[in-house]
């Protein structure tokens, strides 16, 4: 049997095991705008020569690549970074070669004998003939000074210790013979978004209660609370749907069965005589009013955020324009949806296994593109997880092939794997489980796992205390240290949160009935009027915590999250650092809503950058208070009733006399 002509048996270097990759290059690695990417693969060759290793990365649809040397860290593994400067799609992979004048070099720094160094450098001599060949310029002339200096009536040593000059290889390392590189084939996709994906701050608001005294709300009402949500520090004001409603089947209060005739109805009930997913319920305004909205939020750097629930009311046009795109039952009327035992007559889910399920797709993609063309550039997706994912994955790629700035939140509370492979297909962001993990070993365990595990390189958590849908008993008790324990939680260990207000930060804890997350007198049914004033508000906190996040780098990063030990279950403490050191957050929480928690914290300080031998301080930026600790092991205290938490900055102690004199302020 002859060899394949396709065979190069002289491409000896092995890539193998390249990070970042998802399923194998199947689907992209995630980064934003700005970031430095690591990229690590394992190379090496048979025998002992050197090897070269370079980095190969470019914009998707670029020609030529960019190229950046590899570093050699430990048994045969390399690593090496670029910075991603534009939107959209990367690609990037690893090129590797035996390296002859490299090796040659290795060798000739290990010979001793003179009558060895005599003869490597012959050699060296014959290398350079080579590479002068490929060379221009003055790098060529360079190159013949270095041959005929090699060659010199001198002694072999000194010439040994010139051909070992750095400048030397600097120059050869541009004209290395590749003619057999091994390059890792197909190059590994990375997707780079704007950094509100990695970083950002949610505020939900039903437009229909952003009124007051009970009045249906408007975009109106909606920009005049632009003020308050800024100062607050929320980016991303988030809407449920703001389309028509159904009537038929309308759910009422509380989600009776039957609506009384004042009952507005749930919005996920989407479609009526006045129009579906392209169109605003009447009542909240015009398509002016909502590009005004639009624009006054993005002024005070808001983005609005919009609700795409792929369902219909059975009035919705959809229902008799195109009947099949949706399930039908033996007596012929439309399957409306189902989670056993809960039942949801006013919706009727798409069938995304019908014969037209080109055309549904289409459609589908068309509502999106139709509110990107209204100025919306982030979009929440109810359960996504009930659709298919290949039409995500197609629908997702094609929206940001044109806008690569846009931005979708799965909203998928399901089983794990789903919830991975919506991310993997182009999710932005994921909901996650964080509502219903509370004790300290479930958040150190999932957490651990979010920013630590290989799903964080396309997994990115938002998490949400509390939505419409959720009132976890942790919340029900309505204490609030437990909201306020919650809030730092999502604010600190998460980059991107989320929270359902005003019912969060007017601690609403009333349930439906006892067992139930559901919200009494849930805003899901019916207009809300929020006393919003409150004394006992929670808006002054989540300002100041959100004025943490914006102030501290630290916190706008998950990946260097680590967890230190205490000697309470009831407290937990965890840091986040920038990778050079500069900002350093260290937070303690007590969990326990009712009663005081203390204990000791035993910091890992050489993780945090601090010199374990010298005195630190630390400044809690909830309450101005400072403190110095000189050892890794500290005290805590917190009581529920006064502030259930420590956000400290950790800082070196400057010492008294490196301290500025008041003169010396003043003239600053």
């Amino acid at each position: 049997m002859s060899l394949p002509k396709a065979l190069e048996g002289r491409r000896r270097a092995v890539i193998e095991n390249i990070t970042p990759s998802v399923d194998g290059g199947r689907y992209a690695a995630k980064r934003c705008i700005g970031d430095t990417v690591t990229v690590e693969a394992d190379v090496f060759v048979d025998g002992h020569e050197e090897l070269r290793c370079v980095l190969l990365h470019r914009r998707r649809g670029e020609a030529r690549w960019n190229e950046s040397e590899m570093t050699f860290l430990v048994n045969d593994h390399w690593r090496g970074t670029f910075t991603v400067t534009a939107l959209g799609a990367y690609e990037f992979t690893v090129t590797a070669w035996p390296d002859a004048f490299l090796t040659w070099r290795h060798d000739l720094a290990r010979w001793t004998a003179v009558e060895d160094v005599a003869v490597a450098l012959q050699v060296g001599i014959a290398l350079l003939r080579d590479i002068v060949q490929r060379a221009q310029g003055s790098d060529a002339k360079q190159l013949r000074k270095w041959i005929a200096r090699l060659g010199a009536d001198a002694d072999p040593m000194v010439l040994r210790n010139e051909a070992l000059d750095d400048a030397v290889m600097m120059l050869v390392e541009r004209y290395a013979d590749r003619r057999h590189a091994t390059i890792h084939d197909p190059p590994l996709p990375l997707w780079v978004d704007p950094v509100q994906a990695r970083f950002s701050a949610w505020y939900e608001l039903f437009p229909r209660s952003a009124a007051s005294g009970g009045r249906h709300g408007t975009f109106a009402d909606c920009e005049a609370r632009l003020p308050e949500i800024a100062q607050m520090g929320f980016d991303v004001l988030y809407f449920p749907p703001i389309h028509p409603i159904g009537r038929t089947k309308r759910k009422g209060r509380n989600n009776a069965l039957v609506a009384g005739p004042t009952d507005p109805g749930s919005p996920w009930a989407i479609g009526a005589r006045e129009g579906g997913h392209k169109s605003i319920h009447p009542e909240l305004g015009s398509a002016q009013d909502f590009r005004r909205l639009v624009s006054a939020a993005r002024e005070r750097g808001i983005e609005i955020a919009l609700d795409i629930a792929y369902q219909c009311s059975p009035d919705h046009p959809y229902v008799t324009e195109h009947p099949q795109w949706f399930k039908h039952r033996p007596d012929g009327s439309i399957q409306y949806a189902e989670n056993p035992p809960k039942k949801y007559q006013d919706i009727y889910p798409f069938d995304f296994d019908t014969e037209d399920w080109r055309a549904l797709w289409e459609e589908l993609k068309s509502i999106v593109d139709h509110w990107i063309g209204e100025g919306v550039r982030v979009f929440r997706v109810d359960n996504p997880h009930t659709k298919p994912f290949e039409m995500w994955h197609w629908l997702i790629a094609e929206v940001k092939r044109v806008h690569p700035d846009v931005i979708f939140l799965s909203e998928a509370f399901t089983r794990p794997r789903p919830m991975h492979r919506l991310a993997k297909v182009g999710f932005t962001q994921s909901y996650t489980y964080f509502a219903w993990r509370n004790t300290k070993q479930e958040l150190v365990d999932y957490f651990t796992e979010l920013t630590q595990s290989p799903s964080r390189e396309y997994f990115r958590p938002n998490v949400w205390p509390n939505t419409p849908d959720i009132l976890t008993a942790y919340l029900q008790t309505g204490q609030r240290a437990a909201f306020i324990a919650r809030l730092v939680l999502a604010g600190t260990l998460s980059t991107n949160y989320g929270i359902y207000g005003p019912a969060f930060e007017l601690m609403e804890h009333a349930p439906r009935e006892a067992g139930s997350e559901e919200y009494l007198y849930s805003e899901k049914y019916e207009i809300r009027d929020w006393t919003r004033e409150r004394r006992d508000s929670l808006r002054p906190l989540l300002a100041r915590i959100n004025a943490i996040r914006r102030g501290n780098k630290a916190l706008q990063q998950d990946r260097e999250l680590r967890f230190h030990a205490t000697d309470n279950a009831e407290l937990i403490c965890y840091s986040k650092a920038t990778q050079d050191g500069a900002n350093v957050v260290l937070v303690v929480v007590n969990l326990d809503p009712y009663y005081k928690q203390a204990g000791f914290v035993d910091l890992a300080l050489a993780e945090l950058g601090v010199d374990p031998t010298q005195p630190f301080e630390v400044e809690d930026l909830l309450t101005s208070a400072r403190y110095t600790w000189r050892t890794g092991r500290n005290y805590v205290e917190l009581r529920p009733n006064e502030m259930p938490a420590h956000i400290f900055r950790v800082s070196p102690l400057v010492p008294r006399e490196a301290q500025p004199s008041a003169a010396a302020k003043a003239l600053a």
